[in-house]
């Protein structure tokens, strides 16, 4: 047993959830090493010109510094304008109000007001976000000086501080270490075909070598390709050419990937020379993606005879010839309708943007009030933080605000450790980057994680820049750490009531209605009769939004079942996702059985049947989720009796042992589909009560 294991249950949970969230993945020390770089070069111009707002210079680098080149660019452009837009309003602000205080606050009220608005119903968001807060971080510039002069140059610099760090940015990420979406996409499809050539050779040999794939790992591995394939067609002309070709690579190396799920468990009973021909095209294929040449299929692949073939194999074979003749369908693409909209659908009718906004601006004033008041001026961002914490959904503000303060007392402590132990003995530039780097580097590595952890790195960064770095010299004041975490506090603490309080965003009716409508998706997709490629990048991109908003949901103050029930009824979502993850793939291993198989018509209305009744109980399912959330039952087992006498029937006809061996096979899979899809929980009370005490045992 490890150490984990003897920790209480919730702490085990932490232990595991951040385990996994830190470690090494494809790409992640490249992400860490730019912004090392990027923020090395960023400390030493801004010590040696004297720039200040070193730590705005800094997480600016860690904003812009992107997975790959393209996102980089476009991020930076982004921050560009919005800078120079939130620092020309804040300008005209200023010079507009800056004797009238009420009338400055009114207009910086204003702008921050329809910035917070334009931020949620705008897809270049990002721009209004940077607006308001530079509004609102200007507005702390005027009651440190009453010189009208030294304020406009406080608001330029603040200009400089972020541009000059963007276009330092995009130097270094263009010309160290680029991270190009085509050699980026390559290389996933190799690790993949990496994966397909492994099992294969498991399969052949009996053996269990190759680390074992979960539905889980399927749909990442498809919606990492599909994203990649996205940014390479931005970046490289070559790739808008060839979109058609792309895709049907992309589709068929998913394919491949997909199918290694359902290898039966050895190769017994099938020809000596079927595994050794697919392997070898899949290492064609690998070969031709490294030298970027096209792939021919080889000529062994295409003469292959299917009798007694696994479906899973058949399905390889059919996914590579597919690619080789180009007659791979793409999938449906966004309508030039969606490209060309720039706001979102409801943007002017639907209240609930507005009062987002009116919230946020309630949030910031009344930090604003108690600053002012106070005359406390370590604590400007509690102002900061209600506008970074403020997010759509009540969930998701929880879960920035446990980042923004997790990743703040970090990056607190590590400043605290910095100014007692080390700050006394440094005495130049070498030793300020030796004590920064590190926790830098730490700070980078965390952000180029998932979106459930990345916002925790860039505020201990940037926490810790706050207090260590804003000045041109040593500094030793413990206040400064003190009255940062003040600030951070006060600010997720006053957003969190207000965002509670007035017109809140629950998502809990939402994320049960969309999980009713993915049921009804996974079996609109069940319902298809002809042969299927990898299962639409769609359905795997709607079941991922489905679990990122129950993670959000999980988190909201308010949406219970009953004193108790919260973990009891997450673990109810979270094990639906799971089953409907499972399904979508136990229906394709069905149905490469079925394909692989040459039934008669009586059989196939047989299969038909089955098929309709299981996507039958989704159906019903769905409905009763949607409507009736309480009285929810798993579905009823389906009878595969009419199935089971057609296979008696046709084996006694044919008295073929390999195809009594392909009617198991299908049967097999058959019997897990039905079993899939009778494993949805229960929703009613009963079920959440029998699955709390079976987790609280299980733990």
């Amino acid at each position: 047993m490890s150490m984990i294991d003897y920790l209480p249950c919730s702490f085990q949970r932490f232990a595991r959830f951040v385990g996994d969230e830190v470690r090494p993945y494809p790409g992640r020390v490249n992400v860490m090493l730019r912004c090392v770089l990027t923020s090395a070069l960023v400390i030493i111009a801004s010590m040696a010109l004297q720039i200040p707002f070193l730590a705005l210079s800094l997480i600016v680098v860690f904003y812009v510094t992107q997975a790959n080149v393209v996102m980089t660019r476009l991020v930076g452009v982004l921050f560009f304008i919005g800078s120079t837009v939130a620092v020309g309003s804040a300008m005209l602000v200023l010079k507009l109000t800056y004797d009238y205080a009420l009338l400055r606050i009114l207009a910086a009220g204003v702008l921050f007001f329809v910035s917070v608005y334009l931020m949620r119903v705008v897809k270049i968001g990002v721009v209004f976000f940077i607006v308001g807060i530079i509004v609102i971080y200007v507005q702390t510039f005027v009651d440190l000086t009453d010189q009208a002069e030294l304020l406009v140059r406080l608001v330029m610099w603040v200009w400089v501080a972020v541009n000059y760090a963007i276009a330092l940015t995009l130097v270094i990420n263009t010309l160290f270490l680029p991270a190009e979406p085509a050699q980026q996409l390559d290389a996933a499809m190799r690790r993949q075909l990496g994966v397909v050539d492994a099992r294969l050779g498991d399969f052949e040999r009996g053996a269990s070598t190759a680390p074992a794939l979960s539905a889980l790992d399927i749909q990442t591995g498809m919606l990492t390709l599909q994203k990649l394939l996205r940014f390479a067609t931005m970046r490289d002309p070559e790739y808008r050419r060839n979109q058609a070709l792309q895709l049907a690579r992309v589709a068929a190396v998913s394919r491949l990937y997909s199918a290694t799920l359902y290898l039966p468990a050895s190769a017994e009973g099938i020809s000596a020379d079927r595994v050794p021909t697919l392997r070898a095209a899949c290492r064609e294929l690998d070969r031709a993606i490294q030298a970027g040449e096209r792939f021919v299929a080889p000529g062994a692949l295409a003469t292959m005879i299917s009798d007694g073939v696994p479906g899973a194999l058949l399905d390889m074979r059919s996914a590579l010839l597919s690619f080789a003749d180009r007659s791979a369908t793409p999938d449906a693409k966004e309508s030039d309708a969606e490209k060309d909209r720039l706001m979102v659908p409801d943007a002017l009718t639907n209240p609930v943007y507005a009062q987002f906004a009116l919230k946020t601006l309630m949030a910031a004033m009344f930090s604003y009030v108690f600053y002012v008041a106070t005359d406390w001026q370590g604590i400007h961002t509690i102002m900061l933080s209600c506008l970074i914490v403020a997010q759509p959904s009540l969930g998701a503000s929880s879960q920035r605000a446990i980042l923004r303060i997790g990743g703040a007392a970090v990056g607190s402590l590590l400043a605290l450790a910095m100014l007692v132990w080390i700050v006394p003995h440094i005495d130049g530039i070498v030793g300020l980057l030796m004590m920064s780097l590190p926790v830098i580097a730490l700070g980078a590595w965390v952000t180029a994680g998932s979106e459930r952890i990345s916002y925790a790195g860039t505020q201990l960064m940037f926490t810790f820049a706050l207090a260590l770095l804003e000045h041109f010299g040593p500094t030793t004041n413990l206040t400064e750490v003190r009255d940062r975490m003040i600030g951070i506090l006060l600010g997720v603490a006053v957003s969190t009531v207000v965002h509670a309080s007035l017109w809140p965003e629950a998502e809990g009716e939402p994320l049960r209605q969309r999980l009713a409508r993915l049921l009804r998706q996974v079996g609109a997709h069940l319902r298809q009769d002809e042969q299927k490629g990898p299962i639409p990048a769609p359905l795997w991109a709607e079941l991922g939004d489905c679990e990122a908003m129950s993670a959000r949901v999980a988190l909201e103050p308010g949406w219970q079942w009953g004193e108790g029930q919260q973990e009891a009824l997450t673990l109810r979502i979270q094990t639906m996702l799971a089953q409907a993850r499972e399904i979508l793939l136990a229906a394709d291993a069905f149905d490469a059985e079925r394909h692989a198989l040459r039934i008669p018509e009586g059989t196939e209305a047989a299969v038909a049947a089955l098929k309709d009744a299981l996507a039958g109980s989704l159906d019903d399912y769905a409905s009763n989720l949607s409507d009736h959330p309480q009285a929810v039952r798993s579905p009823s087992a389906v009878s595969l009796n009419a199935l089971i006498d057609r296979r008696a029937s046709d084996v006694a006809r044919l008295r073929d042992d390999a195809a009594r061996a392909a009617y198991d096979r299908l049967l097999v899979r058959a019997r897990n589909l039905a079993n899939e899809v009778s494993s949805l929980p229960g929703w009613d009370v009963a079920s959440t009560n029998t699955a709390y005490i079976t987790r609280a045992s299980q733990t």
